[in-house]
């Protein structure tokens, strides 16, 4: 059962993601956008400690443990399946050369951006809420699992159904 905060924060980005079209644009540029995100912050190295694959803390690996955080906190099942996938970025994104990795952060951000100009005619929420950024891929992962159940928005001022 989902905690009642993060039920409001899906159901606040849900508001923003009615269109199925936009939601399937997202299916695609959320992975992408996660691996390009986390492989470019890798590329930042902070300080050297030897223990750490690479011998080096970068920023990535700061901004994945302090994610991890607010993921696990949110929802530990679904928490942990974005963090193993954030995870799973790090050597995938080590061994895509740079260009690619350019390429996939424009096709990625193209791709969600056309769901909300185009289906959707909304702009993205996390330009109003930039938790929004982090609610994304734990939503996506809700609706896979059936933790959250995407159900039909009622437009404002329409009468309620009896």
């Amino acid at each position: 059962m989902l905690k009642p905060q993060v039920v409001a924060l899906f159901d606040e980005y849900y508001s923003s993601h009615q269109h199925p079209t936009n939601r399937l644009t997202h299916k695609i540029a959320i992975p992408l956008i996660v691996l390009h995100i986390v492989t470019m912050l890798d590329w930042v190295k902070l300080v050297a400690v030897p223990v750490l694959p690479g011998g080096v803390l970068t920023l990535g690996m700061v901004a994945w443990a302090l994610s991890a955080i607010w993921y696990l906190r949110a929802d530990v099942k679904l928490g942990l399946m974005v963090v193993l996938f954030m995870a799973a970025c790090f050597p995938v994104g080590r061994m895509l050369p740079t260009w690619s990795v350019v390429a996939i952060a424009v096709f990625g951000w193209l791709v969600q951006l056309a769901g909300h100009s185009v289906w959707e005619k909304k702009s993205p929420s996390f330009l109003t809420n930039l938790v929004h950024a982090l609610v994304g891929p734990l939503f996506f992962v809700a609706v896979l699992f059936g933790d959250y159940v995407l159900k039909p928005v009622q437009p404002a001022g329409a009468p309620a159904r009896a």
